[in-house]
């Protein structure tokens, strides 16, 4: 079987791999690139676990196919913290103890910047909506709502009513 060779960005790196057809996004960054952050829960887009920024959407890596990357820019878990600082986010998450066994956390918390990308001051209607598709089956959601809300506020008071 011939592979097919793509280029992409992630995490703000170019980057440029071989992959078969059938090869999803997630199986390239986990077993190729050695990104592991990225979970695989569901295999079937239910869970969450996958979750990871493809142009500036978020989606589950595990329903898109590697080859159909090519050109497109991608952020996981692993470009979250800049050098040596934690997201805020994430440290909301410790903060509030938003978290356990740590299967979903990352596509927990890679949705959560989706989300506050694009809404700097959600509701907690709006937070338990957009992570809806994230499944968690240790820590109940009240923690995680509570450390979204939080991050935002404190993004919001960093970088002004219009951060990015």
């Amino acid at each position: 079987m011939k592979k097919l060779h793509v280029n992409v960005s992630i995490n703000n790196d170019d980057l440029e791999f071989l992959c078969n057809p059938e090869d999803t996004l997630l199986d390239v960054l986990r077993n190729d690139l050695n990104l592991t952050g990225t979970k695989e829960g569901c295999s079937t887009g239910d869970c969450g676990a996958c979750s990871v920024i493809l142009d500036k959407k978020l989606v589950c890596s595990c329903l898109v196919l590697a080859a159909e990357v090519d050109g497109s820019s991608i952020d996981t878990i692993e470009g979250m913290a800049e050098e040596n600082k934690l997201h805020v986010l994430q440290e909301k998450f410790l903060e509030h103890a938003a978290l356990q066994c740590g299967i979903c956390t990352p596509g927990i918390l890679i949705a959560a910047k989706a989300l506050l990308e694009k809404n700097q001051n959600p509701t907690e209607k709006e937070v338990r909506y957009w992570l809806a598709g994230n499944l968690c089956r240790c820590t109940g959601y009240d923690k995680i709502i509570r450390a979204v809300l939080d991050a935002a506020r404190e993004m919001r008071k960093d970088h002004g009513p219009n951060y990015s």
